[in-house]
C-alpha cells in the first residue's frame, strides 16, 4: 500500500515520454483536432495537431498548471487514436489521474468535459478516476457510469473493489515454489485466494511516472523506489525487468530533474535494507550521468537469467518472454536511432525501456 497523500500541488516535473515507434514501422496518424472546445481552451485548438505539440503542453504544464485544459489534450490523444494500445497509455492514464487528484474541486467538471471523447476510449476514463487517490473517486465513477455503458462492468468492478488502484501495488510479488507449481499443474488442494493488487510491471511505471509528471509529488517516486529490490530478483525474468526498469528511468529522469534528484536523496536515508543500496546506485548514476553503464549492466543480467536459467534453479520455460506486451517505442529506441528532436525533454518510462531492452538483443 503506498503512504501519503497523492495528489499533491503540481510542479517540479521533467519532461514527458516520448511515446512514437521511431524507424521501427509503427505510424501514428496525426489529425487536426476537430469537436466543440471550451471557451477558455480555444487558445489551445491551433496547436493540438501533433504529438509534439501534445508534448511541449504537457513539458510546459509545470511552469503553471492549468487543469482546465486538459479536456482539450484528452480529446487530441482521442483523436489521434493514442490510447487505442492499453499497453502504451499509461503515461496518459497516469497524467490525468495525476490532474484529477490534484485538483479535486475541478474533477467532476474536468470529467464532463473529457467524457465527449470516442467511447472506445472511456476506459481510460474509468482507469484514470480509479487512480487518482481522490477520496471520492468512487462517487465520481458511479455519477457517470450511465454515460460510459460500455465501461459498466469495469467501473462495477472498481466499485466493488474487485479491481486494484494505484495505492494497491504489491511490491513484493510471492514466487510460488515448484511444489507449489505441482500442486497448482494437478489441481492438488484449494485454490488460494487471490488478492486484489497491481502486479509489478514496466508498464505500472509508466503510470508512475505520468502520475509524477502531473503532480511534482513524492508519492509516486516512492512508489518506483519501492520497484528497486527487484532489480536483484535472479529468479524471475519479469520482476528483474521491472526492477531494472524501476532503477534506469529514476536514473535517467533525475539526471534532467534536479528536483526529483533531491527527492530521491533526502529518500535514501528513511530506505530499508534491501532499497538503500539500489537507491544509493541510481543517485551516483545520475549524478555522475553514466546511466549507459547502467542499463548495459541491466541488459547483461536479464541475457544471463535468459541463457542459464535462475538462480535457485534451471527452469527455461518462458525465459524468452521479457516484457511481452511493452512494444511500444520510446525513448530509449528513439535515442538508439537518432530520432529525438532537439529541444524537446524526454522522461523515460517503464515500457519504453522494456522496448528498449528487446531492440538492443535483435
Amino acid at each position: 500500500m503506498v503512504e501519503g497523500h497523492w495528489a499533491t500541488k503540481p510542479g517540479g516535473a521533467a519532461g514527458y515520454l516520448r511515446r512514437i515507434a521511431a524507424g521501427l514501422g509503427v505510424a501514428i496518424v496525426l489529425g487536426t483536432v476537430a469537436f466543440a472546445l471550451p471557451a477558455a481552451a480555444q487558445r489551445l485548438a491551433p496547436a493540438l495537431n501533433s504529438t509534439n505539440a501534445i508534448l511541449k503542453w504537457i513539458n510546459s504544464y509545470r511552469h503553471k498548471p492549468d487543469p482546465e485544459d486538459l479536456p482539450v489534450v484528452v480529446h487530441a490523444l482521442s483523436t489521434m487514436q493514442a490510447f487505442k494500445d492499453a499497453e502504451s497509455s499509461g503515461p496518459y492514464i497516469g497524467f490525468i489521474a495525476g490532474v484529477l487528484g490534484a485538483n479535486p474541486a475541478l474533477a467532476e467538471n474536468l470529467t464532463l468535459k473529457m467524457i465527449s471523447i470516442d467511447p472506445a476510449d472511456h476506459w481510460v476514463l474509468v482507469r484514470a478516476i480509479a487512480y487518482s487517490g481522490l477520496p471520492d473517486w468512487k462517487d465520481l465513477l458511479a455519477t457517470f457510469v450511465d454515460r460510459m455503458p460500455t465501461r459498466r462492468e469495469m467501473i462495477d468492478k472498481y466499485l466493488d473493489g474487485k479491481l486494484p488502484t494505484l495505492q494497491e501495488i504489491d511490491f513484493k510479488p510471492a514466487k510460488p515454489g515448484m511444489l507449489d507449481k505441482i500442486r497448482a499443474d494437478l489441481h492438488i488442494g484449494d485454490k488460494p485466494k487471490k488478492i486484489v493488487a497491481l502486479e509489478p510491471t514496466p508498464e505500472l511505471i509508466d503510470v508512475l511516472w505520468g502520475y509524477y509528471l502531473a503532480t511534482g509529488g513524492y508519492p509516486p517516486i516512492d512508489s518506483v523506489i519501492k520497484l528497486l529490490p527487484l532489480s536483484n530478483d535472479h529468479d524471475n525474468v519479469d520482476n528483474l525487468t521491472t526492477g531494472s526498469a524501476a532503477k534506469f528511468t529514476l536514473a535517467s529522469n533525475a539526471v534532467r530533474d534536479t528536483d526529483l534528484l533531491a527527492m530521491l536523496q533526502a529518500a535514501e536515508k528513511k530506505q530499508p535494507d534491501d532499497i538503500k543500496p539500489v537507491l544509493k546506485d541510481v543517485i551516483e548514476t545520475a549524478e555522475t550521468v553514466d546511466t549507459v553503464h547502467m542499463r548495459q549492466d541491466s541488459l547483461a543480467a536479464i541475457e544471463e537469467l535468459k541463457e542459464k536459467g535462475p538462480n535457485s534453479k534451471r527452469e527455461l520455460s518462458g525465459w524468452g518472454q521479457v516484457g511481452q506486451g511493452a512494444l511500444s517505442m520510446g525513448c530509449v529506441v528513439a535515442a538508439a536511432t537518432g530520432q529525438i528532436e532537439l529541444g524537446i525533454p524526454c522522461v523515460i518510462g517503464g515500457a519504453a525501456y522494456t522496448a528498449g531492452l528487446q531492440y538492443a538483443t535483435h
